[in-house]
């Protein structure tokens, strides 16, 4: 089983733009996003994947993860068939020292959002914050995709 290990943090500005070394567009949906198990379609600028999540351990770190690259013709086709609302975003990637950071810049209706990811090896593994790194919302479920695609941040009081 994979195990999918990462936190999650608030960005306080753009200024992790010039470290980038990457970026990419996604859009994605979910054909499923019950909380113990989500099931989601990505289209990462030429390619497309499924993506099965289980539910998170208690301090929101870390879950079963299944993921399978599918051709792009199906994902576009299985994204009609999702829950309403799907994410747009952009990615940007961001060295670290022995870390890359993943920063999702949002558009649509969550315009205004931006989260960066870090992935471990395990939960106790230290990792430098950079100082564009704002408050910590690991295990926070309204910053996990799903819940954003019915909980947009336009939304948010």
């Amino acid at each position: 089983m994979a195990v999918e290990i990462e936190r999650k943090f608030l960005v306080k500005n753009d200024s992790f733009k010039k470290a980038c070394f990457a970026k990419k567009t996604i859009k994605q949906g979910y054909l499923n996003s019950n909380k113990n198990r989500t099931v989601r379609i990505r289209i990462m600028d030429d390619k497309a994947f499924m993506t099965v999540k289980g539910k998170s351990n208690t301090t929101g770190t870390s879950r079963f993860e299944w993921e399978k690259e599918i051709d792009i013709l199906d994902a576009e086709e299985l994204l009609l068939l999702c829950e309403p609302t799907s994410i747009e975003k952009t990615r940007f990637y961001v060295k670290n020292e022995e870390h890359v950071f993943e920063i999702d810049v949002f558009f649509g209706d969550n315009l205004g959002l931006i989260v960066a990811e870090i992935e471990l090896k395990d939960e106790a593994e230290t990792f430098q914050k950079p100082l564009w790194i704002g408050e910590e919302v690991t295990g926070n479920e309204k910053y996990y995709n799903s819940k954003l695609s019915k909980v947009p941040f336009k939304d948010w009081e």
